[in-house]
């Protein structure tokens, strides 16, 4: 979830939902916390056509009253059972949300807001599923479904009002960070609030990031990292297995070809041995180039530091030298370096195929 407020350093994890829209009422509460009650539903609470072409005729105003609060006294019906629900599972300082992705009518909002339910209407169907994994309990399609038992749980929800847009935050557990309305906004993390949270709140299986920036092109760029980073992270729990990084692999690599594979090689393979050396560190040699170095030192730094026996020996980019780039936390997906080795290789004889193919139709244009 994106939201155009403040700094791209107030990005965070919100251990729990942010939802894209507000109560439709003002009398509902706008902060509940330490213990609320979240039912997920697709009950209709308001008045809904039929599915079929049909009609109610009428032949006195009489009847159309008895039709009219017929109607009513059906949607009626549900909002009570959502609100006898909520009165039997509430005692003093307990709240209740109820997420419905269907539309809820004025009169049934203001008969929940005046039983103290916070009420949101028309939820999109992804956040309904992500409500589940996120606070537990289970999604009910009627009234007949309503019990104590497919009621989730959370530890705050409260509404952010950001211009003319509403989002609501539905966080699970007490360590999540937020600020209070009207605390100073400073440079740093936020304050931490210390909740009762229950001991039974489940614990989250889904939660959000909430991306913040000045601008739209903040925004992409952050939103662009952060699943650069989710989809490494799920890489290397996919590989079982990470690459020492900073250019570490490829001068290994090429002090191995030059090393073994370069004794082993005979006749002109050894040509093809070295320009392969030399097109593996070209990679370190960017790295330092990149980070404003100069790339013939860098790689000199590193053939040395190889040399002298050094395993996953990569640029340092503050100093343009060697380091341990696993001492230093630097890390590259495995599956990245298989696929570079993979098609680098092809790539290059496809582009000396395509110098062969315009070559020989050059031969032959001379011949004719």
């Amino acid at each position: 979830m994106h939201m155009r407020h403040k700094l791209d350093r107030d990005t965070r994890l919100v251990r729990g939902l942010v939802l894209d829209h507000g109560a439709r009422h003002p009398d509902m509460p706008k902060r509940m916390e330490g213990e609320v009650f979240v039912l997920t539903a697709n009950i209709g609470l308001e008045f809904e056509r039929s599915e079929v072409s049909a009609g109610f005729f009428y032949s006195s105003a009489d009847q159309r009253e008895r039709l009219v609060a017929a109607e009513r006294a059906t949607t009626d019906a549900r909002v009570a059972a959502v609100v006898a629900l909520k009165e039997k599972v509430c005692t003093s300082g307990q709240g209740f949300l109820l997420v419905n992705q269907k539309g809820i009518d004025p009169p049934a909002l203001d008969a929940l807001a005046k039983a103290g339910i916070l009420a949101l209407r028309r939820a999109k169907r992804r956040n309904m599923e992500r409500l589940v994994l996120a606070c537990g309990g289970v999604a009910i399609n009627s009234t007949e479904e309503l019990e104590p038992a497919v009621l989730g749980k959370a530890g705050l929800v409260y509404e952010h009002v950001l211009g003319e847009e509403k989002y609501t935050f539905v966080e699970v557990r007490g360590e999540g960070r937020w600020r209070e309305q009207g605390e100073r906004d400073v440079r740093g993390p936020p304050t931490t609030l210390p909740l009762a949270i229950p001991q039974d709140v489940p614990a989250p299986r889904s939660c959000t990031i909430l991306i913040k920036g000045p601008a739209d092109h903040t925004l992409a760029q952050v939103k662009d990292a952060a699943r650069d980073g989710l989809r490494a992270v799920k890489n290397a729990i996919d590989d079982g297995a990470l690459v020492p990084g900073a250019g570490a692999f490829e001068a290994a690599a090429a002090a191995h070809l030059r090393g073994a594979c370069m004794a082993a090689a005979v006749g002109r393979a050894k040509l093809g041995v070295a320009a392969f050396a030399d097109a593996l560190l070209a990679v370190p040699k960017t790295l330092a180039q990149n980070a404003g170095h100069a790339g013939q030192d860098a790689l000199i730094a590193l053939d040395a530091a190889v040399a002298a026996g050094g395993t996953g020996v990569g640029v340092d980019l503050a100093t343009g030298g060697a380091m341990d780039a696993a001492l230093a936390g630097v890390w590259d997906n495995f599956r990245v370096k298989a696929q570079t080795l993979q098609s680098a290789p092809v790539v290059a004889s496809q582009l000396l195929l395509v110098d062969e193919v315009l070559r020989a139709g050059a031969n032959m244009r001379k011949k004719g």
